[in-house]
């Protein structure tokens, strides 16, 4: 029987990452690449249009992100934003069943989408002349969707057995769901996204079609298209598709204060299929939302710096040199309208114990509270992450 050990200490920013670390890693955004030239206008019905010229193909990528996501689960029913993407899916009063994404296979082009905490994103990547069809599609289920009982119960089950197969027959993700959950005491981050199985069983035909009215709306969307286009063209293409959805009365976001914490929380789970013991650790840090100027770059640094990949401090000390642990790393993840989190994960190689792998990780860390990092690490870690974002500028999707 394995132990899954995990710490989840107060703040990042309060503990040993100083004012002073934080200054000596402030990470500049990575002017050596070139910059996409950006176009914004908004339709009659107040959908929010972006778009990202790229001529390097003739393929164009549309997203959909609609401003509702896991904290906008009404209480009790954690789970229902995810529900509804996957009952976006389910078809319209004249895009029956699956035959939109079969249609957008048909036609060359891949479909998807995926929920957060605070927004949902469908996308659609296919040939430019295709545009106008996918977003017609898009504007069809945006008025159109078919929520009925019998749709709502099948997707019901599709999700139950999604969360079989990804969080609870996963000692990780199980374990790290329960992470969330004691990190945030009062924040709807602390609910899964996907939901609790108890909750999404409540899930019915009512709740989905208030959901669907109250958020699904153009006047809550921001479309963003990225591609071999013009914004004249966009403009032209997504007015007639779009302008004939009409706004609709939202309901507002909910703003939530995290309570301070008066310590430390620590789980110790113990799990008689999980044969490899795992250490995770989370730290409660700001959002780029949230962060004054430099903050969260410093921890985006301090993540790439500390833990990003094998050439890594952690890795390099406690895996390579000392042998004490197998893999190890650590991430920042400042995406998040509210609070973001900072973790630390390492396995130990047998015959260690975690609690002897953690006072090495934490050793490591007490430095940083003392003296600004090696210069070398510093460089190393800022020329990643540049590099990581010159990468991604060639994916027509991260640019959308």
């Amino acid at each position: 029987m394995a132990v899954l050990n995990l710490t989840l200490p107060i703040s990042l920013a309060r503990g040993w990452f100083c004012a002073a670390t934080a200054a000596a890693l402030l990470l500049a955004a990575p002017a050596g690449a070139q910059e996409s030239h950006v176009f914004q206008f908004a339709l009659r019905n107040g959908m929010q249009v972006v778009v990202v010229p790229d001529h390097r193909a003739p393929v164009v990528t549309q997203m959909l992100w609609f401003r509702v996501g896991g904290v906008d689960d009404p209480p009790g029913l954690s789970g229902l934003a995810h529900f509804f993407e996957h009952m976006m899916f389910r078809g319209t009063k004249t895009v029956k069943g699956d035959e939109f994404a079969q249609t957008v296979a048909r036609n060359g082009g891949e479909t998807n989408a995926f929920t957060t905490h605070d927004y949902t994103a469908f996308y659609e990547q296919i040939a430019k002349d295709r545009l106008p069809l996918v977003m017609n599609l898009e504007a069809d289920r945006m008025m159109n969707l078919d929520l009925s009982d019998s749709n709502v119960n099948t997707e019901r089950s599709v999700v139950m057995e999604e969360r079989r197969m990804r969080v609870d027959n996963d000692p990780q993700s199980l374990t790290r769901e329960q992470m969330e959950a004691a990190l945030d005491l009062s924040h709807p981050y602390g609910r899964p996204v996907i939901g609790w199985p108890e909750e999404i069983r409540h899930i019915d035909r009512k709740e989905a079609q208030d959901f669907y009215n109250h958020h699904y709306a153009p006047n809550n969307a921001i479309l963003i298209v990225a591609g071999d286009v013009t914004p004249a063209e966009v403009r032209k293409d997504a007015s007639a598709a779009y302008d004939k959805v009409p706004p609709r009365e939202l309901t507002g976001r909910a703003e939530y204060a995290q309570p301070q914490r008066l310590g430390a929380t620590r789980l110790s789970i113990y799990r008689p299929d999980v044969k490899v013991p795992l250490f995770m650790r989370l730290y409660r840090v700001v959002s780029y939302a949230e962060a004054k100027p430099g903050q969260a770059e410093a921890l985006e640094t301090f993540a790439q710096l500390l833990g990003g990949d094998a050439t890594s401090v952690l890795y390099r000390e406690l895996v390579v040199k000392r042998k004490l642990a197998t893999n190890i790393g650590a991430s920042y993840d400042g995406y998040a309208r509210d609070n973001g989190t900072f973790g630390i994960y390492a396995i130990p190689r047998p015959g260690v114990r975690l609690d002897q792998l953690e006072h090495a990780i934490d050793k490591i860390l007490e430095v940083y509270g003392k003296k600004p990092p090696a210069a070398a690490d510093l460089k190393r870690a800022k020329t990643q992450l540049v590099a990581d974002a010159m990468y991604q500028r060639d994916s027509q999707f991260s640019l959308a």
